[in-house]
Formats: C-alpha cells, sequence, structure tokens
C-alpha cells in the first residue's frame, strides 16, 4: 500500500485537513502548473459521475498531466469477469496514480492494498467520499472564515450519503454541532450515531425541516435522494420529495448562512434559491478542482509552492 492513498477521510489528521485546505488555497490563486508533466493518471469510474470525474480529470490537465481510464465499466474487461485486483494490477503498468469511484463499500481500500500506486477514492458505495469532504470543508472554511463552533443542518438522505458520512468525520476535528434532519426511513446509521457520541460531537435529530433550525444554521448540507440506492421503486418514491428548500424558507437565515450540496440536485433545492446570497454549491464544485489538486500532488509525493 502507497501511504499518500487516500480512501478514508479518517485516514487525515486535523493537520493533514488543514495543510490539503491550505495546498488548495494556492492552486486557486493558480490552477495551471507544471506539476504533473510527464505524468498519467488513471480514472476509473464503475459508478456514474459527472462533477468528480470532470474535476479529477481537469485537475490533471491544468497540472500537465495525462488522463486515461473508463467512465462506464461496459467498456472495461470487468463485463468480462476480470476481478478488481486484476485490474487494479493492470492499471498499475500504465498510471502513476489511480482515481477511482465503485459501487462496492470497501473497493478503494481494497485497491489500495494490492497496488504500490497512491488510490484516492472518489465514492466507494454508500460508505465514503474524501475529496467531497475535503471541497466541503474548503467551502465551509470560505465561506464562514472558520470551520470551528458551527453549526452545520444535514438534510435529506442520511443513511445512504456517503458524502454526509465523510463529512461527519472530517468535522469531528473542529468542534461543530450537527443537526440532522430526515425521513424516517433515510436516518443517520447507528455507527454513525455512536461515531458523534464518541467523538463528543453535539447533534440533534428531526424529521422536519422547521424555520427555527434554518435560521440557527451556519450551513445547510442538502443531500439528494439517491434513487440508485433504493432495491424498490415505490420506497424512493414514498421519500424523494420529503424536503424541498425554496427561497421563501431562507427569509429569516443569518446573513452568514450558505447552502451547500454535493450534486446533482433534483428537486430538493427549488431553483429560486440560485438568486439568493445562501446558494453556494456552484461555487462550492469549483473549490472541487483545487482540492483535487491539492490531492493528486500529496498522493504523488510533489511539494506545492
Amino acid at each position: 500500500m502507497n501511504p499518500k492513498s487516500l480512501y478514508s477521510i479518517e485516514q487525515l489528521s486535523r493537520q493533514d485537513i488543514l495543510d490539503i485546505l491550505s495546498m488548495a488555497e494556492l492552486f486557486e490563486k493558480n490552477p495551471n502548473r507544471d506539476y504533473l508533466q510527464g505524468r498519467v493518471a488513471a480514472t476509473l469510474f464503475f459508478e456514474p459521475s459527472t462533477r468528480t470525474r470532470l474535476s479529477f480529470e481537469t485537475a490533471v490537465n491544468r497540472l500537465r498531466g495525462r488522463v486515461i481510464g473508463f467512465q462506464d465499466p461496459k467498456v472495461s474487461s470487468s463485463v468480462k469477469g476480470e476481478s478488481l485486483n486484476d485490474t487494479i494490477q493492470m492499471v498499475s503498468n500504465y498510471a502513476d496514480i489511480i482515481i477511482m469511484r465503485h459501487f462496492l463499500e470497501g473497493a478503494a481500500k481494497y485497491a489500495s492494498e494490492v497496488t504500490e500506486r497512491p488510490v484516492i477514492n472518489a465514492g466507494d458505495g454508500a460508505n465514503q467520499h474524501p475529496s467531497q469532504t475535503l471541497l466541503d470543508l474548503y467551502s465551509i472554511k470560505k465561506t464562514q472564515g472558520t470551520l470551528s463552533d458551527l453549526t452545520i443542518t444535514v438534510v435529506g438522505d442520511l443513511k445512504y450519503g456517503r458524502t454526509v458520512h465523510s463529512l461527519i468525520s472530517g468535522m469531528s476535528h473542529f468542534g461543530v454541532r450537527f443537526i440532522f434532519v430526515s425521513p424516517e426511513q433515510l436516518g443517520l446509521p447507528r455507527e454513525y450515531h455512536d461515531y458523534c457520541d464518541e467523538h463528543g460531537i453535539p447533534v440533534e435529530y428531526s424529521h422536519a425541516l422547521t424555520p427555527e433550525t434554518i435560521n440557527d444554521s451556519d450551513i445547510i448540507y442538502m443531500t439528494r435522494v439517491q434513487r440508485e440506492r433504493f432495491m424498490d421503486e415505490e420506497d424512493y418514491e414514498a421519500v424523494k420529495n420529503a424536503f424541498v428548500l425554496s427561497a421563501d424558507m431562507l427569509r429569516d437565515a443569518r446573513p452568514n448562512m450558505r447552502v451547500l450540496h454535493p450534486l446533482p440536485r433534483v428537486n430538493e433545492i427549488a431553483m429560486d434559491v440560485d438568486a439568493t446570497p445562501h446558494a453556494y454549491y456552484f461555487t462550492q464544485a469549483l473549490n472541487g478542482l483545487f482540492v483535487r489538486e491539492a490531492l493528486i500532488c500529496r498522493g504523488l509525493g510533489i511539494e506545492v509552492q
């Protein structure tokens, strides 16, 4: 295993996170550099992606590297029955770093164990999405001026939302309070209840997104109810529009409050929110470019100045 592989946000200390965010600040000032001249990155996406894949590939291109890989497993040898081990071993012959999204929880960690190339987890099932968490933290720090002493309200799919699970772990270093709002059947898994208890994270749980909750929040983190995680279409239909945030609901929100979303959105944020000063999700996606440039350089041991 390469020690610079990143398969879980749990691998990072508080200082590691701050160092990565500082590196991202440097890339925001100048995203176009020659750090990857002569290097190849493999992007292996066994699950659909738009922002994550494009931002990683843009990061490689802006650093003057080359990209190989696939965005649809149907065009890879996995459809012929090739094992993940064999795919990773083969790709390791061609690439300096591997960026992988997979539908199985733990796939990225497994990949990191069978290659000496650094592996970056771009999402593994309902488990973790560490690069998304780091861009979320970067966005929170930019909008709030700090990562500490904030109230973060997370709304929607808390059961399957890997961005939510990673966010809890990432923010555990910074003394925040969480308010979790979800339909009953999409509540936070017990292991993350326990995690919050073990790390002394103050939490509240609700099945309603009330004006009081909105007005008490520094960050509202909306999530999509993920159709692809449901085996039964009726179960999905019952909860897909459980929470819809509209501009009218933000009338008395704190001036500093920002709405984040890992995207894509479906119905959970009304279009009229886009025109409010609270909307930040599109800039949040842009921040992913700078954070992922930092993660690629970190993985390859490149010093950024």
